[in-house]
């Protein structure tokens, strides 16, 4: 994967998005530190449909994943409240 800074990548954007085409996914930096990836479009849908369910659903979704156990009410002990004098 071909590492590109961020001022090339700007200055440089239809070389850059030509080499993510031809070659595949292609590294931005910033200030030297990785910051995003730019991938083909075929690659993305690929990533996309693996990551099924998204979160969304899951959190939309009427199914439980797991057995959550809730305690019964009622068998807590509560402090005796003392009497004003």
């Amino acid at each position: 994967m071909h590492t590109w800074p961020v001022q090339d990548a700007k200055a440089r954007f239809s070389e850059f998005l030509e080499a993510c085409m031809s070659e595949g996914p292609q590294m931005v930096t910033k200030r030297g530190a990785e910051a995003a990836v730019l991938v083909p479009v075929d690659v993305w849908r690929r990533l996309q449909n693996a990551a099924r369910p998204s979160l969304k659903e899951l959190l939309l979704s009427d199914v439980g994943r797991t057995d959550l156990v809730i305690p019964a009410r009622g068998n807590a002990r509560r402090r005796a409240i003392q009497e004003l004098e």
